[in-house]
């Protein structure tokens, strides 16, 4: 089993790190399921509008919606995260040498969201990388149960990570 996590501090880090490494791996012709997110800045509010872009090349989804100034919930809508969900799920079959999970969030910690895909992933001997922030750390160590491999906030460290078991795979 394969299951490497990273971690960041700055707000849309491992967003943006997340979509570097897909690019990267892209670029070199890694066959990538999963989702990576981008935050648009709202111009008349504080919050950011969130999107998940499908991969390897798929549809974009937003998966945040307005709920007005003066609100406090959560602003996630389920529906589009399930949504990306069934489209990441159905784009396993295919065989990917790699499932990138943008964020195991509040969902994710209680049993929805990409808790399902990462599970199945690594029953097909997938590899999966996962962001993690440090809310939902302790539950997604709790959901490994300290299988998950903590991988240096680095896109050259995460290459390095796949192109290790690219390499073992080779080699048996």
């Amino acid at each position: 089993m394969h299951l490497a996590y990273i971690t960041t501090t700055d707000r849309g880090a491992t967003d943006r790190l997340l979509s570097a490494v897909a690019e990267r791996l892209l670029a070199r012709d890694v066959f990538l399921a999963g989702v990576v997110q981008t935050n648009t800045e709202c111009a008349d509010s504080s919050k950011c509008d969130m999107d998940l872009r499908v991969l390897p090349v798929g549809e974009t989804i937003r998966i945040s919606q307005s709920l007005g100034s003066q609100s406090r919930g959560c602003r996630l809508d389920p529906a589009a995260l399930e949504q990306a969900v069934a489209y990441v799920t159905a784009s396993l079959d295919a065989g990917p040498n790699l499932l990138i999970v943008n964020k195991f969030g509040k969902h994710e910690a209680d049993g929805r969201g990409f808790r399902p895909v990462i599970g199945e992933a690594l029953a097909r001997d997938i590899p999966v990388l996962v962001g993690v922030n440090g809310l939902n750390e302790e539950k997604f160590l709790a959901f490994t149960d300290g299988a998950a491999q903590q991988v240096p906030a680095d896109i050259d460290a995460i290459e390095r990570w796949l192109d290790q078991i690219t390499a073992e795979r080779n080699a048996a």
